[in-house]
């Protein structure tokens, strides 16, 4: 297996996992704060909040997914 194949299925898996994962952490670490997005109706503080909170779980876990998968390279 050539190098740059291994470093690119890497980076793949790491921003599956990272995405999926940390969406699903994110959803909920909300829901554990009181700050549900994706069941309640409109566009309230709530909403906002649970929302961030899927984003930054989602960022957080690629970037560390990156960092253990592909080291300084990622």
């Amino acid at each position: 297996m050539s190098q740059d194949f291994n470093t690119a299925w890497r980076a793949a898996l790491a921003d599956a996992l990272g995405f999926v994962g940390g969406g699903v952490i994110g959803l909920l670490a909300g829901r554990a704060l009181g700050w549900e997005f994706i069941g309640e109706p409109g566009w309230g503080p709530t909403q906002i909040l649970g929302l961030l909170t899927i984003l930054v779980g989602m960022g957080g876990c690629r970037w560390a997914l990156r960092r253990l998968l592909l080291g300084n390279r990622g």
